[in-house]
């Protein structure tokens, strides 16, 4: 019997006394509360710290709140998001990197120690209603589909609702959803207007709404993570059209006008420095006529994503307001790292060609201008708008100088706080959040937390500072920020000399020079000396090392569980698309698909199978009665392979078989009852990722609402009968009879 019964029971129950548990409640008047995390937005995109962008409702809150100009995130999406749930600093909790480049030391595994408590954890178990919205990306790609553990789902972690998506980034028109513990399709699609951004915010007025539906005052917590402005950089056309010509100056004259806003309205002290562009991005009036055209557009995108994106947060703002929750809200905004400069010199039409090795060009863009920021594409932009966008400071996401780690953050809470519009210098770390929430609504932070409440500088500028201490490390960029002082290494992702051990520190005075314009290393090689043992003890003492730096080629290719490897995979129709993380692997190997299909008497068309979408993949399907396949090579390249004779009306076992002929490079074959019917030479087969954002493979349509080819329009269901599985065979050189699995060789001219 429970021990905890406070009851009495007899034998009868006339002799009995009932006892239920008191219900669990939080603290009287107890605030809601609302973590906004932006990604990719750096110091100076948002309106309220110096830019010209258009973030009216971000601004508003800061008007009526506090921002914190000298707060600190790990330079990563995953890193910091891990930091911000659990208190502790994010190797600590096996986060050193993002889940897709996880290794296998504890600090960078990717998986939370069992001891770890998460904020929803905390909350709920103290009377909060706990939600999260939108980008998750702290469950491994290996488990993040319908067959993995849920122990790493937001569900798995204390929040009693998801709606949004697992990846560092989505498609924002035809994105990888999932609702609560299982995966769904978008509710119309683009074509119809679907936007992730305003389904995001559809959805977290839902959750609130139900929830007062039914109880009136229990508080609750949400974790709302837009995908802006985190590539692709996409909103619909009317706001992408609404910024036309406002870059063309370029991105170094943007730079000085915001500097100079930010000087003027405080969010940099005076006397501060701006950074110099580095010389390895070009001066705006040295590009070329085509190239500031291209480059301006792409920036247009940027400003139209971030701008719809306050746009729809604002409706979620005057819902909390007309519903009476505001003032009594606790809303914290922030962004999880610098600006991303993962466009390159030139911009990026689709950032899946950097895993597979195929440079952007000029050229190419230039030919698909009139689509970016559209769904056929999956635009970021180039690098000088990520030094523009970092201002003042130096370098950006992924590395620890000030433009990867230095970011946005603003604190709202009318009820609570009687500070309006101001600033705040406490240096502050993004495992300070944690805590500062947890003191604000009167709970207890566990006792293992790296982070430090701030609560007290939100009313008192002058309050102490309650970090003095920092570390970072991020691919082997080193730093550590000491009462004001911070020393960083910068090292290329890439086995380049000097070594990790040979790559000197600098040194910056960065309470009197935050944006690391003097290197004091020389003149202070005692500080030095200081800071770097500091360093080594908090990388000790938080599961820093080993320090790696090896480049994206080691870990582009998903390494799935060895119970999804195998030689034969069987794929029914109607189960949800698999993930490309733990799907069959059919680059540079030969393979063959194979379906047992019935052709209805009027003929049949659309999908039996595909992986990846518009952006990059492989299809094999029916068109206009004729079997079919097409290698997608990242929307840059097109292979198709199509029968020479329609599919006549019957049951008929229809293949494609695949023949490596050299590295990444093959001959396809189509077969129908055995019999070749088509083949063609595929010059160029896609060496490590189909793409990103989440498109999977399905069988009987084309699920990632994108289509592989051009031919039809997602998602083309087939419309005649398969029969049992799609089989996709990675043996060698031979395909199975799915009716009889009899082996039948390849017929090949």
């Amino acid at each position: 019997m429970d021990g905890d019964f406070k009851g009495v029971i007899g034998r009868y129950h006339f002799d009995s006394e009932p006892w239920w548990p008191p219900d669990v409640m939080p603290p009287a008047d107890a605030p809601n509360v609302l973590v906004v995390v932006l990604d990719d937005v750096g110091f100076a995109q948002l309106g309220c710290f110096g830019s010209d962008l258009e973030t009216p409702v971000f601004d508003g809150l800061a008007e009526q709140g506090v921002r914190f100009t000298n707060f600190h995130t790990t330079s990563l999406c995953s890193p910091t998001r891990a930091c911000l749930l659990t208190g502790r600093n994010h190797h600590n909790v096996g986060f050193g990197r993002i889940t897709e480049l996880a290794t296998g030391f504890p600090g960078y595994n990717g998986r939370f120690p069992p001891s770890t408590r998460f904020l929803p954890e905390i909350l709920r178990d103290a009377g909060w209603a706990t939600y999260a919205v939108g980008k998750w990306h702290l469950t491994p790609e290996e488990e993040a589909h319908e067959a993995g553990s849920r122990a790493t789902w937001p569900l798995g972690r204390g929040f009693e609702r998801f709606y949004g998506f697992f990846g560092g980034e989505t498609h924002q028109f035809a994105p990888a959803l999932v609702c609560d513990n299982h995966q769904i399709d978008p509710p119309k699609s683009w074509q119809e207007g679907y936007h992730l951004t305003e389904d995001l915010i559809d959805q977290a007025q839902g959750m609130v709404r139900n929830l007062r539906a039914v109880d009136a005052d229990k508080p609750f917590f949400m974790y709302l993570c837009f995908g802006a402005c985190h590539a692709p950089h996409q909103s619909p056309p009317d706001w992408v059209a609404r910024f036309r010509g406002r870059f063309d100056e370029g991105w170094d004259a943007w730079r000085d006008a915001t500097f100079a806003r930010q000087l003027a309205s405080g969010v940099i002290p005076e006397g501060t420095r701006l950074s110099e562009r580095p010389d390895w991005v070009k001066a705006w009036t040295d590009l070329s006529d085509d190239e500031r055209r291209l480059y301006a557009r792409y920036m247009e995108c940027f400003a139209s994503f971030l701008a719809h994106t306050d746009h729809h947060f604002g409706r979620f703002v005057d819902f909390l307001a007309e519903s009476g929750e505001l003032d009594n809200t606790v809303i914290v905004v922030l962004s999880d790292n610098g600006a991303s400069s993962e466009g390159g010199p030139v911009g990026s039409t689709n950032d899946n060609r950097v895993w597979n090795f195929v440079p952007h060009t000029v050229e190419d863009a230039l030919a698909r201008i009139d689509d970016l920021g559209g769904p056929r594409c999956h635009n970021n932009y180039p690098w000088g708008w990520t030094v523009a966008g970092n201002t003042p400071f130096r370098r950006w996401k992924r590395e620890v100088h000030e433009g990867g780690v230095a970011d946005p953050l603003i604190v709202h809470w009318p009820r609570g706080m009687a500070a309006r519009g101001e600033l705040r210098r406490q240096y502050t770390h993004a495992v300070d959040i944690m805590p500062t929430l947890l003191d604000l609504v009167g709970v207890e932070a566990p006792g293992d937390v790296n982070g430090v409440s701030f609560s007290a500088a939100l009313d008192d500028a002058a309050a102490p500072e309650h970090r003095d201490t920092q570390y970072f490390e991020m691919f082997g960029c080193r730093a550590v920020y000491h009462d004001g002082w911070k020393a960083v290494v910068y090292h290329p992702i890439q086995f380049d000399q000097p070594g990790l051990d040979k790559v000197p520190w600098e040194l910056y005075h960065v309470a009197t020079d935050p944006a690391e314009t003097e290197d004091l290393a020389e003149r202070e090689p005692e500080r030095v000396a200081q800071m770097d043992e500091l360093w080594w003890q908090e990388a000790e003492r938080n599961n820093v090392l080993p320090l790696d730096n090896r480049p994206l080629s080691d870990f582009v290719v998903p390494h799935p569980p060895i119970r999804y490897d195998r030689q034969r995979y069987r794929y029914p129709q109607g189960a949800a698309p698999v993930p490309e993380a733990v799907a069959v692997n059919v680059r540079n190997r030969d393979h063959t698909v194979t379906a047992d299909v019935i052709v209805p008497d009027g003929g049949t068309e659309g999908v039996i199978i595909s992986q990846g979408s518009l952006l990059g993949g492989w299809v094999l399907y029916v068109i206009d009665g004729h079997l079919t396949y097409e290698h997608n090579l990242l929307n840059l390249e097109r292979h198709r392979v199509q029968a020479r004779t329609p599919l006549l009306p019957g049951r008929h076992i229809v293949a494609f078989h695949y023949e490596k002929t050299a590295e990444h490079q093959g001959r396809g074959v189509l077969l129908v009852d055995g019999e070749e019917v088509g083949s063609g030479e595929i010059s160029r087969f896609t060496p490590n990722r189909f793409a990103l954002a989440g498109a999977g493979l399905s069988v009987g349509r084309d699920g990632s609402g994108l289509a592989v080819s051009d031919d039809y329009v997602a998602p083309f269901p087939f419309t005649g009968t398969i029969i049992g599985d799609v089989i996709v065979d990675v043996s060698g050189d031979r395909y199975v009879d799915p009716e009889g699995e009899a082996e039948v060789a390849v017929t090949t001219q």
